[in-house]
Order: C-alpha cells, then structure tokens, then sequence
C-alpha cells in the first residue's frame, strides 16, 4: 500500500507546511509503507493495541489543539458559523465527533490522572471523551464544584468504553437530575422518521431515536428477528428489516392502529380480474403507497382478505361496487388457529396471530376456503410460497419446503401454482 501525506497549514491566507507536521507525516506514511510480510496472529494482535494508543495519543493532541482553535476568532475570519462547523468542513469530521474533540481539548486540564492511565494503556481515548462530557455538564449545573476524575478513573480502567459510558449515563443523573432529564426531552423531540419512494416503489428508511424511543423499536423487533431455523442465512440487518415489515403487517391484520374515516388501516390493492388470476399480459395492480404490484404479490394478500367487487365500463367508470366479503370467514380463522397453532413452514414457530390463511389451491383457480384446503403461513413463509415460487410437500405426514427448480426468471403474469400440504 502506497500511502502519501502532506499536511498543510493555512496562515494569514497562505498556504505553508509546519515542520513538526511535516516530520509526523513522514514518520506516518514510512509506518505505513512498512513490510506487511509478517501476519502472525499473535503480531498482529499487538500491534494493533500499540497503534490504538498511538492513534489515541494523536486524538487527544487534536482536541488539545482545536480547543485552543476553538478560542480564537480564525474560524470566524474564514467565514465560518463556529469552530465546530470549520473543524467539521476542514478536517472532514462530523458535527458531533468536531464538538467532542473541542470538548476533550476544554476538560482535560481537570483530568490529569486519567490522562496519565491513557498514556500508559490502561484506559482509551473513547474512555477519557466520556469523562469530559460528565466534566463539561458539571460545570453548566454546579460550576463552584471542582471536578473529581477518582472515581470515574477506577471505573474506567476496570471497564469497557460500553461499560463506561452507561455508567457516566447513571453518574449524569445523580449529579444533575434536572439537566439530565433535560436532554433526555430535548432528544425525544428530536425523533424524525423519513420514508422516501424509489422508483422501483422501494422505500429508503432515514431516521433518528432517542434511547426510550429506539429501545421500544428494538424491544419489538429483537424477538422477531431471529433466524427461523437452519438454513436461515439472512444477514442481521435483513432479519431487522422483515422483523420491522412483520410488525407493521401484524398491527394491520389485528386492528391495532386507530380507525381512519371510520375505516381500519389496512392496505388496498385494486387489480383487474385477469391479474388476479395471473393471465398473461394482465397489467400490475394498484396498491397504495406503493408503486404497482405484481400479480404474485396480489394472489398473497388475495389469499386471506376482504374482496370488493367493483364493475368498471368500457371508459373505466365505476358503475357497481359489490358488497366487500372476507375470503376466510372468522369462525373457519378461529378452527384454523387451533388446528395449526403457528405458522406451518418446518421449523417455523411464528404464532397464529402472526401468521396468514394460506390456500393450497388458490380460491381463484377453483380451490375452496375450509380447512381442508388452508394452512397458516407467516409473512415470510407466506411470500416465499408466492413470490418465491417455493412448495410445501407432504412426506410421511411432515410439511417439506422445497425451493424451485430454477431461479425465477421475470415473466409475464402467470396463474398460481398450488401447492401440496398435509
């Protein structure tokens, strides 16, 4: 790896290179630039933990110098809105990271002790930024208090920075109740949710919780999240991503969001006959807030919802609208929930609650809706059998899931396959 460094230092508004800066650099890039012919495990180990401290020594040495940048009105000459904003647009940092480091360099006169145990190993850089934090809120709540580091030391050398930092959380609050429930407001306030349609009708999440908030979220998906047996090769954000999806559906399916103009939330699909039954060259339906839908995805929710007939004209003006009926009445749902108990993939044991009437011949090709002709699939499972074109087979009386001979290839729409169950 070639690495070249050249650090330079803008004075007065000309451009000229610091000679301590210019030795570091060498000494850097000629480290980097060193034989990397040595990869023994237990080298490799040590090294890294001595360019740890190193990097940590050069961090603290930055705060120093961009709290005492910090003071001066150069960031201010150059146009800047504050010097955590020119650190962050100048050193390529982010705001909270920029507004950390200022914060060390501030605090780290009170902290001699600890600055001492960083130079020998015994405690990081990421452990002494915790300590300035509780050093920096200190002097906002009780500014006449001197600030002790003995105890907050001890813990440090003897934790993780994990650890330590939720140990500086509980310090925070006994030292400043008032202060501490302060932020914890300021940042429930805080909490934004972003959705943003691509053009394919893929959503890109954007957002930010605060601890209540992102440990109820978390709460919530961790159970849902798990692999659903072997073979479950799923990354864990994949896992994160469909246990949110599960989540939402399950709150839909069990009318658990308040009601809408008189309405249950629920999500409505409008497609012509021909998609529903999967004919050649029938168009994609219509589903709101998303972009249209192929006719898997409607034969899936066709499998367990409420239809609505509605008669269309020539010039596609609604001339009748039939009465809305569920496709599994209630009283065969409550027989198929006992029967089945949770979702009927081997290995699956998502609950009932969780799960969806499955029709092994589709009602739309003739199948009937009783028990007989039903299975209870989760969200996954459900869409694996659909769009994923898996089957469940019987074999001496257990459910086999066999994937589909060839890769699924984009077609036109196509009728649904049924599928062989006990």
């Amino acid at each position: 790896m070639f690495v070249y460094l050249s650090v330079m230092v803008g004075v007065g508004g000309s451009a000229s290179e610091s000679p301590e800066f210019r030795d570091l650099a060498t000494s850097v890039g000629r480290f980097c630039r060193r034989p990397k012919a040595d990869r023994d495990p237990e080298h490799l180990a040590v090294g890294l933990i001595q360019l740890r401290q190193v990097i940590d020594s050069l961090e603290l040495d930055f705060s120093e110098t961009a709290a005492a940048f910090s003071v001066t009105d150069e960031w201010d000459r150059q146009g800047s809105t504050s010097p955590i904003d020119w650190i962050r647009h100048n050193c390529n940092m982010a705001s909270g990271t920029s507004a950390d480091r200022v914060r060390v360099g501030e605090e780290m006169s009170k902290m001699p002790k600890s600055l001492e145990s960083m130079s020998r190993g015994e405690i990081g850089f990421a452990h002494l930024s915790y300590m300035a934090g509780l050093a920096s809120a200190q002097a906002e709540s009780a500014p006449n208090q001197p600030f002790d580091e003995t105890v907050l030391l001890e813990k440090a050398r003897r934790s993780s920075v994990g650890s330590f930092w939720h140990f500086c959380k509980k310090v925070r609050h006994a030292n400043d109740p008032a202060g501490f429930n302060a932020e914890q407001e300021e940042a429930a306030q805080a909490r934004f949710l972003r959705l943003s349609a691509h053009d394919d009708g893929s959503v890109w999440l954007d957002g930010w919780l605060d601890s209540s908030g992102g440990a109820a979220l978390r709460t919530a998906l961790e159970p849902l999240a798990r692999p659903d047996g072997g073979g479950d090769d799923r990354s864990r954000e994949r896992l994160m991503a469909d246990a949110l999806v599960d989540l939402a559906t399950h709150a839909l399916d069990t009318a658990q969001i308040p009601q809408r103009a008189s309405q249950r939330p629920h999500l409505q699909v409008t497609a012509t006959l021909e998609t529903l039954r999967g004919l050649a060259g029938a168009p994609a339906a219509d589903m709101e807030f998303s972009s249209p839908v192929g006719s898997l995805t409607v034969q899936r929710l066709a499998c367990d919802a409420t239809i609505s007939r509605i008669l269309l004209n020539p010039d596609s003006v609604v001339v009748d609208v039939g009465r809305s009926m569920r496709v599994v009445s209630t009283p065969t749902r409550r027989a198929l929930n006992v029967r089945d108990g949770h979702c009927r993939w081997p290995g699956c044991d998502r609950p009932a609650s969780w799960s969806a009437a499955h029709h092994l011949v589709h009602w739309i090709c003739g199948g009937a809706t009783d028990l007989d002709n039903l299975i209870l699939l989760c969200h996954r499972h459900h869409t694996r059998v659909h769009e994923g074109g898996w089957q469940l087979l019987s074999v001496d009386d257990r459910l086999v899931a066999m994937p589909p001979p060839e890769p699924l290839l984009t077609r036109s729409a196509r009728a649904p396959a049924a599928t062989t169950a006990a």
